[in-house]
């Protein structure tokens, strides 16, 4: 016991002298504290091989699962503890230091609650229609009581659209919607396909707001069921129509199409797939609007894709690549990029504003979920507000039209009609 303190002290103050970020406070499980007493976030060790739990094998899956099975907790606030956390991550690049702090984990005793923890996994051919079904379903169905504690009232999910950080979730959501609509340029008696509707945010608006025939098709029995009750409230049957169907399936043609975080299920093996299909459902002068996240990081081929948390335990087969893949492949499909926008830093505060908020209702995300997932989604959502937030991951959203579609000149959807010199 007192040799497991002690070596934990020797990690932990090791930890600290190789960052410059505010590290975080430490608890033991003999209830000794190291660190501020003002600090903004304790990380609270249950036994003596907690460390060892969640620093071995250094990786964000084994760190993640020690949060998300109890051998650690995390009290207070989550962004300074992932600032800290990527603030070490060059140590990865320094030999002597990961050496001697795996000497001093392997000192510490082998116990992990993960142990007994089964890890999700999804079974069939990787991308094909059952097994992305099942993917989304995973990642979707967790229960739409858990997300209404923490999305806004439409329960849009998917990157909000600020013009001031002080502002609303809700109005930067409502903008995000309108915004679409407007690149987009839809007009009354206009068919648009949404793919990936999700609670039937979007749809809904542009039924409403633009006069549009609207279809959105999810995977999500749960959203689909939502999404189709608030259809009927706002007594939108006659004009919105929700499915639950791939999106490879849907048949029809469409004056419009969005496509609003839904682009990261699809894997890069289906990129040309995806594109191909949306081209051959949009008229001749019809425009895609493509709403997804990238990747900065450009691994080698012959380098091994490793498990990571997100992947295994809230996007199953979900895949993040860079722009210019996206773009080559939309464009050797037939579409031409027409506008390109960067929102990283409205997702940022749109992922914090979510956290914060899945907080204040921690034990009523508890009853709707369990303390699992609680933990999960908050572990998730606050590192990839720090991911957005520092650049290595971005979302864009792409205009997309057929090369043969007439130019439309200038941003006419973002600029005042009085406009003129």
């Amino acid at each position: 016991m007192g040799d497991a303190l002690a070596t934990s002290r020797q990690i932990y103050d090791l930890l600290v002298s190789k960052s410059s970020a505010e590290p975080a406070a430490m608890r033991t499980w003999t209830g000794e504290t190291w660190g501020r007493s003002d600090a903004a976030t304790t990380i609270v060790l249950h036994h003596p091989g907690s460390l060892r739990a969640a620093l071995l094998p250094p990786s964000d899956l084994v760190f993640g699962e020690a949060y998300v099975y109890d051998d650690i907790d995390i009290e207070g606030e989550m962004f300074g503890l992932m600032s800290w956390g990527a603030e070490l991550d060059p140590l990865r690049s320094s030999p002597g230091t990961v050496l001697q702090l795996l000497n001093l984990l392997r000192r510490l005793p082998s116990t992990s609650r993960r142990r007994d923890a089964t890890r999700p996994t999804i079974r069939g051919r990787l991308h094909s229609t059952g097994r992305d079904g099942e993917a989304v379903r995973h990642h979707y169905d967790t229960g739409n009581e858990f997300f209404e504690l923490f999305l806004d009232p439409e329960m849009i999910y998917s990157c909000a659209y600020f013009l001031d950080p002080r502002e609303s979730l809700a109005d930067a959501q409502h903008r995000k919607l309108d915004l679409i609509c407007r690149k987009l340029q839809l007009q009354p008696g206009q068919y648009l396909l949404d793919v990936g509707c999700g609670w039937g945010g979007l749809v809904r608006h542009a039924a409403k707001q633009y006069g549009v025939q609207a279809v959105g098709v999810t995977l999500s029995a749960e959203q689909a069921a939502e999404a189709k009750l608030r259809v009927r409230q706002d007594g939108l049957r006659d004009r919105v129509t929700i499915k639950v169907q791939d999106y490879r399936d849907v048949a029809g043609e469409f004056d419009a199409i969005s496509s609003i975080g839904m682009f990261e299920h699809v894997g890069g093996s289906e990129l040309e797939t995806y594109f191909a299909k949306l081209h051959g459902l949009l008229t001749e002068d019809g425009v895609l609007l493509n709403h997804g996240i990238t990747t900065r990081s450009r691994p080698r081929r012959w380098e091994r894709k490793k498990a990571s948390f997100v992947n295994t335990y809230v996007f199953p087969d979900g895949e993040l690549l860079p722009l210019e893949t996206s773009l080559r492949i939309a464009e050797d499909t037939g579409f031409e990029a027409r506008d390109v926008e960067s929102l990283r830093q409205s997702y940022a505060l749109t992922l914090r504003h979510w956290v914060n908020e899945l907080e204040e209702n921690h034990k009523l995300a508890v009853a709707a979920a369990n303390e699992q997932m609680y933990r999960i989604w908050r572990l998730y959502m606050a590192g990839s507000a720090i991911a957005f937030g520092s650049g290595s991951i971005s979302v864009y959203q792409t205009l997309y039209t057929k090369r043969a579609t007439p130019w439309s000149y200038g941003r006419s959807w973002a600029t005042a009609g009085d406009d003129y010199y």
